[in-house]
């Protein structure tokens, strides 16, 4: 990724130069320096299941309104985890206070 060094707007690229699509600036793209920028997943570890099944009700932690998809409860205990790359919001997990129900809600 490249920033406009005229306005800051992030550019695109077109061929061999990058290309501001808010002030039109233009400059030569560089193979080498955007080899070593590139974001790669190599290495990072799969997320695992964690069991809650044993856990108290009291060490589950905080609650919140969420209305439960299988008995209609409107509380549900829930964690947050970043569970994807640095740059995307983070996913929320839920656990029915009533029906114990597990399911997640992503932000998109």
């Amino acid at each position: 990724m490249e920033f406009c060094d005229e306005c800051g707007s992030m550019m695109k690229t077109e061929d061999d130069t990058w290309v501001c699509g808010s002030c039109g600036y233009e400059k030569s793209r560089n193979a080498e320096a955007e080899r070593e920028m590139a974001v790669t997943t190599e290495g990072q570890e799969e997320s695992e299941i964690v069991d809650t099944s044993e856990v108290d009700a009291a060490d589950m932690g905080p609650t919140t309104g969420a209305r439960c998809p299988e008995c209609g409860n409107d509380r549900a205990f829930y964690e947050m985890k970043q569970i994807r790359a640095a740059d995307e919001s983070e996913t929320r997990f839920f656990t029915c206070t009533e029906c114990e129900h597990k399911w997640r809600e992503d932000d998109h």
